[in-house]
């Protein structure tokens, strides 16, 4: 069983003497201050279960010790005991609303400021406790804020939080890009399942990063393809320039850890600028997804595309052209679409 430590503040030092030996009979240990500014220092330095606090001090009296204790988060919940001379009701008024605990004159009882302390000690008990649990269901709440950020962009988590029941959101334009791992299949019956899951996450942290790097939105991966968006939830003038710039990244980016890893990896890209839905689905699992014939094409673009090409709509190259080189590569049959002009990304002008 730990000891509890009692701070005995008190002017006279015949006083503090004999607190302490009565303290100690009790099995308590104890330490001392002859003032206010020496009381504050020990609390800071001992971190007493208890104060017994003297009021008639010089240079700073026990109210305005009192007051700085209560004041500052970490001592306010440090049970004080008055034990003064003073026994006037204004005095033992003002020093409970202050914080006190209890109060108890001089010349005092022994057993009674046993009990007092005790029970001041057991009052301290249950409110560490209580600031435990209200730690520990903060540190959860922490926790699931940080899962929700990871699946939902913020503003739309808030949204959330704030009761939203339904989010469905138009945009008249946005940039979707679709990447995919150009030979993940058959290396995936090559090397082992951690090995595996290790590169593959290699490849999307880089990508997660670029995504944070140009201020754009991670949809999704779905095993060995990946899904991002720029313009949503916020509007972004330059979301067309920044999915290029992602785009001509996330390819150097493979290329560089295929090289590393002497893996024979490669990436086909896909991209499309137009308009959207994006909302949220999902009860027990929420995911923010997006929706219409924009991300339709992207994903065709990415999936007609070729190995170690950025494929892109007309509606992107329109919006590039004269900042990057684009070379034309033809038309794309797209389901419900028909043929769909295509071009390729190949880097700044």
């Amino acid at each position: 069983m730990d000891t509890h430590i009692i701070l005995i503040v008190d002017d006279e030092p015949f006083n503090v003497d004999y607190l302490e030996q009565e303290l100690e009979n009790m099995d308590y240990a104890t330490v001392s201050a002859f003032n206010g500014r020496e009381a504050l220092t020990q609390v800071a330095a001992e971190s007493p279960d208890v104060i017994l606090l003297d009021i008639m001090m010089p240079e700073m009296d026990g109210f305005q010790v009192l007051e700085l204790l209560k004041a500052d988060k970490r001592w306010r919940n440090i049970p004080v005991i008055i034990i003064s001379a003073m026994n006037d009701m204004d005095s033992i008024v003002r020093g409970i609303k202050l914080g006190a605990e209890e109060y108890l004159p001089k010349p005092f009882n022994e057993v009674l400021l046993h009990a007092r302390i005790e029970a001041c000690l057991e009052k301290k008990r249950w409110r560490d406790k209580e600031q435990h649990y209200l730690a520990e269901i903060e540190a959860e709440k922490e926790k699931s804020e940080r899962l929700l950020l990871n699946v939902l962009p913020a503003s739309i988590a808030e949204r959330l939080k704030q009761g939203e029941q339904v989010i469905a959101d138009s945009f008249q334009e946005v940039t979707v890009l679709f990447a995919d791992i150009v030979g993940f299949t058959p290396l995936s019956r090559q090397i082992g399942p951690e090995a595996l899951v290790t590169l593959l996450n290699e490849v999307f942290s880089a990508f997660d990063s670029l995504a944070v790097r140009y201020g754009l939105e991670k949809i999704k991966s779905i095993g060995d393809a990946y899904m991002v968006v720029g313009g949503i939830p916020s509007a972004n003038s330059e979301h067309v320039h920044a999915v290029a710039e992602m785009a001509l990244e996330m390819r150097q980016a493979v290329a560089d850890l295929a090289a590393v890893q002497e893996q024979p990896l490669n990436i086909r890209i896909g991209i499309q600028t137009g308009p959207v839905v994006a909302g949220v689905i999902g009860k027990s699992k929420f995911s923010y997804d997006l929706w219409g014939d924009t991300v339709n094409i992207a994903s065709r673009m990415e999936s007609h595309g070729l190995a170690g090409q950025i494929q892109v709509g007309a509606e992107t190259f329109q919006r590039l052209c004269g900042d990057y080189i684009l070379e034309a590569r033809g038309d794309v049959d797209i389901r419900g679409k028909g043929l769909v002009s295509t071009y390729l990304l190949i880097g700044h002008v």
